[in-house]
């Protein structure tokens, strides 16, 4: 699982502080890194359970700029896409740059 941050943007989409989700990468944000890069304008929103790498980056002054570490498109289908995905889609409808 990932521990998500209140008040960020990966919060608002999935309304939750935790979720499972699935990955298959060979590379981590080592937290040792997290004060460096939020020091930057970086905001690290999501951590994984055992507190040892960033699962969830994103700027803290702009709504689509998210990144993560699990891929979403394994739990997107054409019917129920992915919260992501959805939110992403939205903003570029609605022509948010914030």
């Amino acid at each position: 699982p990932c521990n998500i941050s209140s008040g960020s943007h990966i919060a608002d989409i999935y309304n939750i502080t935790s979720v499972l989700e699935r990955h298959r990468h060979r590379y981590v944000i080592n937290k040792d890194y997290q004060n460096d890069l939020e020091h930057n304008g970086m905001l690290c929103s999501g951590i994984s359970e055992d507190d040892k790498c960033i699962e969830v980056i994103e700027l803290k002054d702009h709504s689509r700029f998210i990144g993560v570490q699990f891929h979403p498109e394994f739990k997107s289908q054409p019917f129920a896409p992915h919260p992501i995905f959805v939110s992403f889609i939205r903003a570029a409808i609605d022509g948010k740059k914030t």
